[in-house]
């Protein structure tokens, strides 16, 4: 995440519905009038800043409604929440480019470019709040055009999630049986970067609520609980280089939306060599990493030391108790417990049953 875009996602927080900040804006809209804030306070600040008078008093809503009555900007400072200044010019470098018409606008846009703080514009008859944040410019929605676009987005991942769990099943039967192939592989991790997406999206919206977003929050987290590490034995199952794991999560974040539709461009990603359309119906054998997680009190580094010895999940179902004790950290009683846990995983697969 660049720099700009973690000031603009803490100044969306800062003035998210249920915080001092909010208040203080939205009373300064009811009043009809328009305000220029700072949000940081230091010696670069300072420097631009013209007339007015120093403040040093504690931050509420009515003093900042009092204090944006002036036609000058308000500095606050937000590590302490004190308001600092009040009813001064600010003096940006005027060769900084603006995209902005209006006057106080472009002051903000300049002044967030040069000092590399948030700065709030109120536009007076507008009724609008405007973040600039370095490069970043973002118009504040009001609470219920936010909460209605965040509760589509819920009913989205919703059938997203129903739909990952149909697919991940499936794949987990195909693996039992050994006939999974790569296109099976490439659209669980469809599934789940979509919802890595619409999630993130769904976190925007949720930051931007605040408080209003609680019992949203709530279900999103119940939607998607476990499905982070999930994805991650999945990628640690087909991806041959534990090395590049870092990689392809990038490279999956990164690819364009229009790409994600693309099966062969996925496993191509993974690693899974698709050259020709007919090369995802070919067999691919996982190393079992998500079958041994499904073992009772297997601590994650045993797990790793038999995904090294056996590379598929085939060969690790056909290790004796005895062989898998020659693993550290392995006795009679734990290769017992998971030779009897890839039994039954098998025999439930065999049925068509998953779930356990």
């Amino acid at each position: 995440m660049s720099s700009d875009t973690a000031m603009l996602r803490a100044a969306l927080q800062a003035v998210a519905p249920g915080t001092a900040l909010r208040e203080g804006l939205e009373r300064i809209q009811r009043s009809h009038t328009g305000a220029l804030i700072v949000l940081g306070y230091g010696p670069e600040v300072e420097a631009v800043c013209s007339g007015g008078f120093d403040l040093d008093v504690e931050f509420t809503a009515s003093r900042l409604r009092e204090l944006c009555k002036m036609d000058g900007a308000v500095v606050l400072d937000i590590e302490n929440w004190r308001i600092r200044k009040a009813n001064v010019q600010l003096l940006p470098d005027p060769d900084i480019p603006t995209d902005e018409s209006g006057m106080r606008h472009r002051t903000a846009q300049r002044t967030a470019r040069q000092l590399r703080v948030p700065v709030l514009s109120l536009s007076a008859s507008m009724r609008m709040i405007s973040i600039y944040a370095g490069t970043h410019h973002h118009l504040v929605e009001e609470p219920e055009a936010l909460l209605s676009r965040a509760n589509l987005a819920v009913d989205t991942l919703d059938r997203y999630c129903q739909r990952l769990d149909e697919v991940l099943q499936t794949l987990t039967v195909l693996e039992m049986r050994d006939a999974a192939t790569v296109r099976d592989v490439a659209t669980v991790m469809q599934r789940m970067e979509m919802i890595r997406r619409i999630n993130t999206e769904i976190n925007g919206y949720l930051e931007e609520l605040g408080s209003g977003g609680r019992l949203l929050a709530l279900q999103v987290d119940d939607l998607v609980r476990g499905s982070a590490s999930e994805r991650a034995l999945v990628l640690r199952d087909y991806v041959r280089e534990p090395a590049g794991l870092a990689s392809v999560e990038a490279q999956l974040s990164e690819m364009a939306a229009e790409k994600i539709v693309d099966l062969s461009a996925i496993a191509n990603v993974l690693g899974l060599g698709v050259f020709d359309v007919a090369d995802l119906d070919r067999t691919i054998l996982p190393r079992g990493v998500r079958a041994l997680s499904l073992v009772p009190r297997l601590p994650w580094s045993v797990i790793k030391e038999i995904s090294e010895h056996w590379t598929t999940l085939a060969e690790l179902r056909d290790a004796s108790p005895e062989d898998l004790q020659a693993i550290e950290g392995i006795g009679p009683y734990r290769a017992k417990l998971i030779q009897e846990s890839l039994e039954h995983q098998y025999a439930m697969a065999s049925s068509g049953i998953v779930g356990w």
